[in-house]
Formats: C-alpha cells, structure tokens, sequence
C-alpha cells in the first residue's frame, strides 16, 4: 500500500495555550513508583471517613438498574437537595461534579473576549474553563490569603460576565463574610452573574457566613455552587449542584448533556445529603483535624493559614516541592502550592487522627 500522507490538525491557538488541571496523587501511583505499600493521601480534600452507610445502600439498591440510562433531570435527588437546602427544586442545576456547572456556566455565557474575575491563587478550574471559551481570566490577588472583593470589584469592566469566589477558599481554607459579600454585590453591574463556590461550605464554623439564597430568590444574577464530593464523600460518583434563579438554571439545563449524572451518583447523593448524622460526625472530626494541625505549626514554628475548610495550607520554608517529594517517599501524599503561586507553601487534607498524627512525625522529619 502506499504511504498515507496524514495532514496535522491545527489545534486553536487558545487551547493550545491550556494547561491541564493537576489533580492530587493517586495512592496506587505512590505505592507503584516507590515501591511502598502503606501510603496515606491527605491531598485531595477527600473525606477520611468515606460516605454515609446510607448512600452505600442506595447505590448498593439501584446497582442491577444501570444497563438503563438516568432519568436526566434527576427527579429524586432535586427534591432531596431542595428540601435540604430550603430552595425551589426549579432553582437547582447538577453536574458531573461541580465542574461540570462551571463549565456549563463557561459554555453558556462566555463568548471570545470576554472576562471572567477570579481570585489568585484560588480553584484553577475558573480560568481553565474561561479559556477553553477563548475568554479572559482576570486574577486579582488576594489579600491576607483572602479574597480582595473591593479590587475584585475595581477589577469589573464591560466585559466581565462572571465573577467566581471560592468560599472558604482553596487553596487557602479562608473565608469572606457576610457584610464584606453584601457590600460587594451593591456593586457588582446587572450584566455580571456572581457565582459563590461553597464546596467546602460543610466545614465552616464562622457564624457569619454569607448566605445568598434569599438574593438568588429576589431574581439576583447568583449562583451557588455546591458538591458531594468532600463532606459527603462521594468524589469517586462525582455529583455536584448550582442554586441560581429559575431563568438561569433553565438556560443551563438545555446546554448540559442529557444524562450527565449517572444513577448510582443520584441515588447515593440523595441518600448523602439525609444523613446529617454522617456530615456531623465528619466536620467534628475535621474540627479536631485542623486545630491539632494549627497546634503542632506552631510547636514547629511553622506559619498557617487559619483555615474554614478541610485542610490547611502551610509555609514549610523551603521549596514545596523538595518537601511533597520528600513526603512521599514517607509514604503520605500532599499538595505542593508551587504551581499556585505559593512556593514555599504545601496544602495538607484532614484526615483521621492517626493518619494526622503520621502526617506530621513525617513533617517533622523531612524538614529536620
């Protein structure tokens, strides 16, 4: 046969300038590269105690049923979600994950040149998805580790369409309040969709946590992004949901794809968010988690951020990724802040306590 003459494909000059998402560590890489068989990962901000035994026996209960396709509007699990939440089931969109909200956010309102605001460093999805859309992500720096919403206001131009705000952040676990939010959306333009990611929204022990459902019911442009993959535990069912108004969420819904939550991740996610139970049980242990870790920072002499969220993020003094590397060969799994502008910083996930307390005899260790 002759030789094919393949022609090269000519990839769009804002994708090619994306960078993939890096996510954690998986465990069975570790134990694979190192040779090592006990491997803990505190860097996912995963859910040590795993998911509600609930939400194992719905899954466990509609397994013989996946050789047919989901309903796709996910009847079930909406009336469970809006009765846990108080809100109107029409005001609920849901997702592979909450990812996949941010993205349909980015498909359906963002266009070529148009601006999206997000604080830096915070969740690299935000510019991400802006760019797959050849939009531009804005980064205003945060301020005290903390989102700066007077600049992010500043920041606005006719060209914004969204403004995202990870609440607690991450990688930094700290939280805006509800005076500094209220203040900020007396500013935000009409033409501007404000969308607060609240995936570690369980966690928070601040009173003063803003809430902005009753906006949402005032016919604001507001989202609010919520998962099941970090209190709840289910990361590996990847199930996550937006409360926006009705006009919005039906926008939304007919850019998503058909059957985007599958029926084991419906099931168990609506038994999930029933168990409150399960939920106290993990903020308790996560409450315990975070101040032992505060505690031995500073035995160690080691500045933190004091986090709202379930993990911490620490200044080891040295490059970040010597001591994740380090760590690993230890056998415990973490997240270098290197590639987040933060290079002497390490992101550590609650996890049980002795799992903690392994996590920081390595520490001590590494940085000995």
């Amino acid at each position: 046969m002759p030789e094919t003459q393949i022609a090269p494909m000519t990839t769009a000059d804002h994708i090619a300038r994306l960078r993939p998402y890096v996510p954690g560590k998986p465990i069975e890489e570790v134990q694979r590269e190192l040779g090592l068989t006990d491997v803990i990962k505190l860097a996912s901000n995963e859910n040590p105690l795993g998911p509600s035994p609930h939400a194992l026996t719905a899954l466990l209960q509609v397994a013989s049923g996946i050789a047919l396709y989901p309903e796709g509007s996910a009847p079930a699990l909406r009336r469970a979600v809006a009765e846990a939440q108080q809100m109107p089931e029409e005001t609920l969109v849901f997702g592979n994950g909450s990812d996949e909200v941010l993205h349909l956010l980015a498909q359906t309102y963002l266009q070529p040149g148009d601006e999206i605001i997000q604080g830096d460093p915070s969740f690299t999805m935000y510019g991400i998805y802006a760019l797959q859309m050849n939009a531009v992500a804005v980064k205003v720096p945060l301020k005290n580790y903390t989102h700066d919403l007077e600049a992010m206001a500043d920041a606005v131009t006719e060209k914004t369409r969204i403004i995202f705000i990870a609440n607690p952040n991450n990688p930094t676990g700290t939280l805006v309040r509800r005076a500094e939010v209220e203040k900020f959306l007396d500013r935000v333009p009409a033409h501007v969709l404000v969308v607060l990611d609240e995936a570690y929204d369980e966690y928070v022990s601040d009173p003063d946590k803003p809430d902005l459902r009753p906006y949402i019911l005032e016919g604001r442009n507001i989202m609010v992004l919520h998962t099941f993959s970090k209190a709840f535990g289910l990361a590996g069912l990847r199930v996550g949901y937006g409360i926006t108004r009705p006009e919005i969420a039906e926008v939304l819904n007919r850019v998503r794809s058909p059957f985007n939550v599958n029926v084991p991740a419906q099931a168990a996610a609506a038994a999930a968010i029933a168990d409150t139970d399960h939920v106290a049980r993990t903020v308790e242990l996560n409450a315990h988690g975070r101040n032992y870790f505060n505690a031995e920072f500073e035995k160690m002499g080691l500045a933190y951020v004091p986090s709202e969220g379930n993990f911490v993020l620490v200044d080891v003094g040295r490059d970040s990724r010597e001591v994740f590397e380090a760590l690993q060969h230890k056998g415990v799994i973490v997240r270098a802040a290197h590639g987040m502008g933060l290079p002497n910083h390490i992101r550590v996930s609650t996890g049980t306590m002795p799992q903690n307390e392994r996590f920081i005899a390595a520490l001590r260790e590494v940085l000995r």
